[in-house]
């Protein structure tokens, strides 16, 4: 029996792609047909569509005609729509803005700018989270984030295992933040009502929550990121030696 194939956006997956951005070895070979598309703009438009559309409605057919091209022609270069939506998550990761690490004095410092960095990509492609949640980001773009984050902690003097959960903790935070605020399903605005809401409580069942009604219904989001952000990070410094 023919062994089962990973995943696509699985570890063993990636691993089975030594030039994961080219196309494959048989759709260079000369076929009758239409001609064969560049990968990396298959890819960047397959992002396109899923920040212009979201997930659900994504498909080969509306990305081939986007390219004015068949499907045919896309199953030269990937097996199907899970190929192309773990390159997808790829390529997003590989927009995450992290030339400021350089400058960080400190492993706080560094994961502030990793956390902002990561955020506001997630931000300009909201509808990608779903995806991100479902691969494991450990295509060359993300591979090559972690590399740069997990050094600079290093080179500030964290042990490798705290410099590891930091950057672990620190990445599920944004991406919960981000699902919860932008993602697809996210809720619509709802701290006018809610502040209502809590006015209109029993002061003498829910006192604690009447005091602090108004910080729990007027805190901007970005503040709350900003916030939260920093509550995590400086626990570093009860951690780190």
């Amino acid at each position: 029996m023919a062994a089962t194939p990973p995943p696509p956006g699985s570890p063993a997956w990636w691993a089975a792609r030594p030039d994961p951005v080219a196309p494959s070895a048989a759709a260079a070979e000369p076929r009758r047909g239409r001609p064969s598309l560049d990968t990396a703009h298959i890819v960047g438009t397959a992002l396109r569509l899923v920040d212009e559309h979201g997930t659900q409605a994504f498909s080969l057919r509306l990305l081939a005609d986007a390219l004015n091209s068949g499907t045919a022609t896309l199953y030269r270069h990937f097996d199907g729509k899970d190929e192309i939506m773990a390159y997808v998550v790829d390529r997003v990761l590989g927009e995450v803005d992290l030339d400021a690490l350089a400058a960080t004095s400190d492993g706080r410092e560094a994961l502030t700018v990793t956390a902002h960095g990561f955020h506001d990509t997630l931000r300009r492609h909201p509808n990608i989270l779903p995806l991100l949640m479902a691969y494991v980001p450990v295509g060359p773009h993300g591979l090559a984030r972690r590399e740069r984050v997990l050094a600079a902690l290093l080179d500030h003097g964290l042990p490798a295992d705290l410099a590891a959960r930091a950057f672990t903790a620190v990445t599920h935070y944004v991406i919960g933040f981000a699902v919860q605020q932008y993602g697809p399903g996210a809720a619509p605005d709802h701290s006018a009502g809610l502040a209502a809401f809590y006015g209109g409580l029993d002061p003498a069942s829910y006192p604690a929550l009447l005091r602090a009604a108004r910080s729990l219904t007027s805190v901007a989001p970005d503040d709350e990121f900003d916030f939260g952000l920093t509550l995590l990070v400086r626990g570093l410094a009860d951690l780190a030696p």
